[in-house]
């Protein structure tokens, strides 16, 4: 995925028509300027070294940035900073030369834009299996085994597709495990659709993503922005599961002087054949972690209390410490 403030640096691209500008550094460059996030510098246009890439000195660092045509060797341009990592990103906030044209709205501010108008109604990344992801229903799931799979059914959604590349190059994660994910499920020729000449002006930009991934681009944008993601699909055979992962502010407020850090929670449903509707939320923070079951039933909230000192245990034997555990009518979790 891309990174967590990603989102909201592109939208404000996006609505201010600026061009983001990814760089390089040069090779023969001596300087090593220090940016900040938001920080707005002039740089200085040396000369084109292919083209529409420039070398641009920008505090006493030389730079490769791809600019408008309309630019030359000896203009001035005001920069802003946009993003450190994992690459050095600028936004073009002007030129100041009075010759040069206004520059024009970027390619993926156009994309962000049209992609945002998908009507999408949550970032729900379902899995790719037509098969449940335990299949034997003849037997109880194996809990390690079926945890494993559903990790890897999210991991392989597309969501993160970002995110595992970063991996790949650092050879944190494998070509084959690359190779799973959606985007790369297409054929090299995968056709795009067809524009009517009346959508064209509107549906131009996104020409550059064949269809069937249009959707899953603008799941990944809804959950940077809503920060979070919904999974659903069958856990064996019949059984339908739902599965929430979100981050939500701290029920408590922090220290004098500590950071206000969001916590994660992630959250399952279930229709069960005996025990009827029944959910779990797990909160984790540094402490330790919260547990609260929800039942329409009285009789399974009842089970769900004898059994939570069990539950507990067990987690406790696996490392994890539970310093809460609760159950609750459906709902109220």
């Amino acid at each position: 995925m891309l990174p967590t403030d990603a989102l909201h640096t592109l939208n404000a691209l996006s609505l201010n028509e600026k061009l983001l500008l990814p760089t390089a550094p040069d090779k023969n460059t001596s300087g090593k300027a220090s940016f900040e996030l938001g920080q707005k510098v002039q740089g200085a246009i040396q000369a084109e070294v292919s083209p529409g890439v420039f070398k641009v000195r920008v505090l006493e660092q030389m730079l490769q940035m791809q600019l408008p045509a309309s630019l030359k060797s000896g203009d001035v341009i005001e920069l802003q900073v946009m993003s450190l990592q994992p690459r050095l990103t600028f936004s073009l906030v002007a030129s100041l030369n009075p010759l040069s044209t206004p520059e024009k709205l970027s390619q993926t501010s156009r994309l962000l834009s049209s992609l945002s108008q998908l009507p999408l109604p949550q970032s729900a990344a379902r899995t790719t299996q037509s098969e449940p992801l335990w299949s034997v229903a003849t037997l109880p799931p194996n809990v390690t085994e079926l945890a494993g799979k559903l990790q890897q059914s999210l991991s392989q959604s597309g969501l993160f597709y970002e995110a595992h590349q970063a991996q790949w190059l650092a050879g944190m994660r494998t070509t084959a495990q690359l190779l799973q994910e959606p985007q790369n499920g297409l054929t090299e020729h995968a056709p795009f659709p067809a524009q009517s000449t009346a959508h064209q002006a509107t549906n131009q930009v996104l020409d550059s993503i064949p269809t069937v991934l249009q959707p899953l681009v603008h799941q990944q944008l809804n959950a940077l922005e809503t920060r979070q993601v919904f999974w659903q699909g069958e856990v064996w055979p019949e059984q339908a599961m739902r599965w929430e992962i979100h981050e939500e502010s701290p029920r408590h407020q922090p220290a004098e002087g500590a950071e206000n850090i969001g916590q994660w929670a992630t959250q399952i449903h279930l229709d069960l054949p005996n025990l009827g509707e029944v959910s779990a939320t797990l909160r984790l923070t540094n402490n330790g972690l919260t547990v609260s079951l929800a039942a329409n039933g009285e009789t399974t909230r009842a089970l769900f209390s004898a059994s939570s000192s069990q539950l507990n245990a067990t987690l406790a034997e696996r490392g994890i410490q539970v310093i809460h555990t609760s159950v609750n009518a459906d709902g109220a979790s």
